[in-house]
């Protein structure tokens, strides 16, 4: 590129041409992605006039030259359907520009009047740089303008500068753990109301996501109905989680509320230590009967709503199916599905071999028995051999890592502090089979 920093006001109206030096038509305006956060928003494209009088969008990476003369762009192919603004895209010249600020070091307002894009070593551009007017002084009639930071200004990010409507738009484009940490770094009347626009699924989606002290704050806005129709959604482990934080009168209160076949797979996950495999697992796995077929196993590994880590493994079982189960007979990975043929039987390939987890087994136990068989999820068995649950790598890391992690931006995993704390269980156990033996 062969400017390092451009003002957007002064890129309006410039031409834009092809690599082979044809014009094309003039730059409208500049799209940009805002953020919850104070971080510079991403530049992602020009809106570009044509001769035709008809606007089209051009991604950055389309773009190889600004000067300020012109803009260049690179070889390749470019969409010439109308433009058309997506929820989580502003324009600086038509939207950015005269938002009123203020100066985050010293509380003075002023006006945005214009705002320079500059790249990364990645090759993305950003807003670097905001030109803020402001109040008048006696020497200028249209005040003072200052050219600052991006993150020295407030009232530009998107939980600030942006309707809830906005905001609910942009995070239906979100995964549910970003919407989890930018709602968190909304202020408390924002996150309500962003809270009463989700519905109950997506909500409940943002909830697993969520530190638990932020869970507790955002149950607090929602009656006790809705409250127990979230809880519902939640995956069963996760609502269980949440309710072992709250005081028992109201963990019970919420319980009645929901419906019993929602709130039996709960209440058995609240019986088990949240240390332990019991209290680890999700109790909703992929079971299948012997006479399910490899194409059968496959279909339900490719259900979407699974997670990828749950859908590693399924699990064979005489009926009935809906855990606690009927007897356990083993498990089958997802790769050994892939290598058979479709018609044949699971009970051919069945993994009769890989050992079990017991409800009670410590998160020392569990996590040795990941590093042992190199799994991403494992059964858990009853002493009457009945499938109970499976427990999942993810599961472990969230209570391998420090308490409250969520809550930090980049949280400092005091590793020889875990590491102690698994070794000593793992130790432990070792010592008692070593005894057992002798």
């Amino acid at each position: 590129m062969a400017a390092n920093r451009v003002f957007v006001a002064r890129m309006a109206g410039l031409a834009v041409f092809g690599p082979d030096g044809e014009r094309i038509g003039k730059v409208r305006d500049v799209v940009v992605a805002l953020r919850v956060d104070a971080s510079p928003p991403r530049v992602l494209g020009l809106v570009v006039d044509l001769s035709s009088r008809r606007r089209i969008f051009v991604p950055m990476l389309r773009v190889a030259d600004i000067d300020s003369a012109a803009v260049t762009l690179a070889s390749g192919s470019v969409n010439l359907r109308s433009f058309d603004q997506r929820p989580n895209e502003t324009l600086v010249l038509g939207q950015l520009l005269d938002t009123r600020v203020t100066l985050r070091d010293s509380g003075i307002e002023g006006v945005v009047a214009d705002a320079g894009i500059e790249p990364t070593r990645s090759r993305d551009w950003v807003i670097g740089r905001v030109a803020v007017r402001t109040r008048r002084s006696r020497l200028s009639r249209r005040g003072q303008v200052e050219v600052l930071a991006w993150d020295a200004v407030q009232g530009l990010a998107l939980g600030e500068s942006q309707g809830t409507d906005r905001l609910l738009a942009v995070f239906g484009t979100m995964r549910p753990a970003d919407v989890a940490n930018a709602l968190s770094e909304l202020p408390r009347k924002r996150q309500q109301e962003v809270v009463d626009g989700l519905d109950d699924e997506r909500l409940a989606d943002v909830f697993e996501e969520l530190s638990e002290s932020d869970q507790q704050v955002l149950l607090g806005f929602l009656d006790s109905e809705r409250a127990a129709d979230v809880l519902e959604a939640m995956s069963p482990d996760d609502a269980a989680d949440l309710l072992g934080e709250l005081p028992d009168e109201e963990a019970g209160r919420l319980l009645a509320l929901m419906e019993p076949d929602e709130s039996e797979p709960v209440r058995r996950l609240l019986r088990y230590e949240w240390n332990t495999a019991g209290g680890l697992m999700t109790p909703e796995p992929i079971v299948l009967t012997p006479d399910a077929t490899v194409a059968e196993a496959l279909a339900r590994v490719r259900n979407p709503d699974i997670p990828p880590a749950l859908a590693s493994m399924v699990f064979v079982c005489r009926p009935p199916q809906a855990t606690p189960t009927g007897r356990y007979l083993g498990c089958v990975h997802a790769q050994q599905l892939l290598r058979a043929a479709p018609f044949e039987l699971v009970a051919g390939i069945v993994d009769a071999e890989l050992a079990q987890l017991g409800p009670d087994a410590p998160l020392g136990e569990v996590t040795r028995y990941f590093a042992t068989y190199n799994l991403v999820a494992g059964p858990v068995v009853d002493p009457q051999d009945h499938l109970l649950g499976a427990v999942t790598v993810d599961d472990v890391l969230d209570h391998l890592l420090p308490t409250g992690w969520r809550d930090q931006e980049d949280p400092p995993l005091d590793v020889p502090e875990v590491a102690s704390e698994v070794a000593g269980e793992v130790a432990a156990g070792v010592g008692q089979e070593e005894v057992a033996d002798a």
